[in-house]
């Protein structure tokens, strides 16, 4: 009797995983709507551990159901771009501030080793190039050793990286690719040599001139 469960959870998994890297990706836009049968059969699955993956995803504000069971990607939202902002700009240099006091032999290596080969985001960012970007400051955020903070963060990344594809829809200069690289070297390095405030001040920046501050900024104005 164990085992259909067993399978059950992992079939939920897979499909949990599966439609957030399609939402994350940009192949399900937002707004658009989710054919559970179609997608179902397309992950080669039944649509009830489906359904429960979707509403993991709701939970998370990836995707919204309505009573009849009908799901589509969850809309951009010029208040919600904002709220991620105002949250990232206190969370994000707190992270880095305690990483540079706390980080360990091993946090400053995977740092480094994150950033190795990092670039700025293309234009139109496959699931890799997001993978990569979120490995380099899940570094940072875990050296901070704060577990709920580490927690708070990664919760905002996904919701984040939706603003990020929009504001790379208008392209950034090479100035402006040349800064994020550069404040990606100066995070690392503040951290690897204790500096808490230089840390905290590069991060702020960092998030103050991010593409989801772009983000919030278009659809202020939209």
């Amino acid at each position: 009797m164990g085992e259909p469960v067993a399978q059950l959870v992992t079939k939920s998994e897979m499909a949990y995983d599966s439609v957030r890297e399609k939402i994350l990706s940009g192949e399900f836009p937002p707004g658009s709507v989710i054919n559970q049968a179609t997608l179902a059969r397309a992950i080669g699955i039944s649509t009830t551990p489906l359904r429960e993956a979707l509403r993991r995803l709701k939970a998370e504000g990836l995707v919204e159901l309505d009573a009849h069971r009908d799901a589509h990607v969850a809309e951009l939202r010029a208040e919600e771009a904002r709220d991620l902002l105002e949250m990232r700009r206190s969370l994000d240099p707190l992270a880095a501030s305690l990483a540079a006091e706390r980080r360990s032999r091993s946090d400053i290596a995977e740092i480094r080793d994150a950033l190795a080969g990092l670039e700025p985001l293309p234009g139109n960012p496959g699931y890799e190039h997001l993978l990569r970007h979120r490995r380099f400051h899940r570094a940072i955020y875990r050296a901070s050793h704060n577990d709920l903070l580490i927690d708070a963060l990664e919760g905002l990344w996904d919701k984040a990286d939706r603003y990020r594809r929009l504001a790379l829809e208008a392209e950034r200069t090479p100035g402006a690719r040349a800064r994020t690289s550069e404040e990606h070297r100066m995070l690392m390095e503040c951290v690897a040599a204790g500096d808490g405030d230089g840390a905290a001040a590069v991060m702020r920046e960092h998030i103050d001139t991010s593409l989801g501050a772009q983000a919030a900024w278009r659809l202020r104005e939209s």
